[in-house]
């Protein structure tokens, strides 16, 4: 892969970085019970309700979840499309909660670059691929000379080289795809966000397009951040980030089996958010349903947690309620 010239890098290389123990980095995005309601007529939606997330420079992660699970609202706010209603959203220096449009609007112009599913929302179509991918640095105020040399050197690592004279509609799916992760790189911004990438490729396409975010993930630290559906997509990322009815549900992680060369199997752990909450698999979660009640025990090491089954009863006739007054007795004592 051609070299892209540079990048804004984190101090040190993300190998180096998870090997200190004793002084770890500040988070390049750090969501703190993220909140994100929607107004529709009468009716509020809650999208994000007290999401935890934490996301390292250099870090590529994969968030995944079914429709409606506030996937796409997160990305929203990452990216500064949309503003969120309560908690706390940083992005490197940023507060994304308190922060000016005109701060917001250079946000999403320099520091964060954005992959849409559709190419229609990527691509101009009446624009030749060269300068689909030099307008950003024109509206950026990138000079002809520069504008010219980058997108030259991206369209040769994009394996686009001697097709930017063409229009989108004369490349293949994976090739417009391969222009817009091109637009998205064009002002060297220290984060990119994908939303579906590859939902309209073929798989050996999609399979392309991941190696892609792979590669420039590894040669600057960029900060990639993908929303997917697609199953094997723990091969290609850090981590996999499972979100479901709007918080962090569980991550999981794919590791070498060691058995057969090219073997992975992918471990998934459960999140505890800051406020010790905790979402089960739905599958056990349907152990807890009839009582709703839970006991959980430690024996220092491992916690344990079972259903009661049944909501106790209270004991009315108990002595301690037999030692309280009646309200009616409170005042005629008094």
């Amino acid at each position: 892969m051609a070299q892209l010239g540079e990048f804004p890098r984190v101090p040190e290389t993300m190998d180096e970085d998870r090997s200190r123990t004793d002084d770890r980095v500040e988070p390049y995005i750090e969501c703190r019970d993220l909140f994100k309601i929607y107004k529709r007529a009468e009716l509020e939606v809650v999208a994000l309700r007290g999401l935890d997330l934490v996301v390292d420079p250099g870090e590529l992660i994969a968030i995944i979840g079914a429709s409606g699970s506030g996937k796409s609202t997160l990305l929203n706010l990452l990216a500064g499309l949309d503003r969120p209603s309560a908690g706390q959203v940083r992005v490197g220096s940023r507060d994304l909660l308190d922060i000016s449009d005109r701060d917001l609007v250079m946000y999403r112009r320099l520091e964060v670059g954005f992959v849409w599913q559709a190419t229609g929302r990527n691509l101009v179509s009446y624009l030749s691929v060269r300068d689909n991918v030099e307008l950003p640095m024109a509206m950026a105020g990138t000079k002809t000379g520069d504008r010219r040399k980058w997108s030259s050197e991206l369209l040769a690592a994009l394996g686009l080289e001697g097709k930017g004279d063409r229009l989108p509609y004369q490349l293949s799916g994976g090739e417009q795809q391969r222009v817009a992760i091109g637009v998205a790189l064009a002002n060297r911004p220290p984060l990119i966000l994908a939303d579906e990438p590859t939902g309209e490729l073929d798989t050996q396409t999609a399979a392309q397009v991941f190696d892609l975010f792979t590669q420039l993930n590894d040669l600057y630290s960029v900060t990639v951040v993908l929303v997917t559906h697609y199953p094997g997509v723990a091969q290609y990322v850090d981590r996999v980030v499972h979100i479901r009815d709007g918080r962090i549900s569980s991550e999981s992680y794919s590791n070498p089996t060691f058995q057969r060369s090219g073997e992975t199997v992918e471990d998934e752990y459960l999140v505890v958010d800051r406020a010790g909450r905790i979402q089960l698999p739905q599958a056990l979660s349907e152990k807890f349903q009839a009582g709703g009640l839970a006991i959980v025990d430690s024996d220092g090491e491992n916690v344990t947690m079972r259903p009661v089954g049944e909501r106790p009863r209270p004991v009315r006739n108990s002595p301690l309620r037999r030692g309280r007054a009646r309200p009616e007795e409170r005042e005629t004592t008094g």
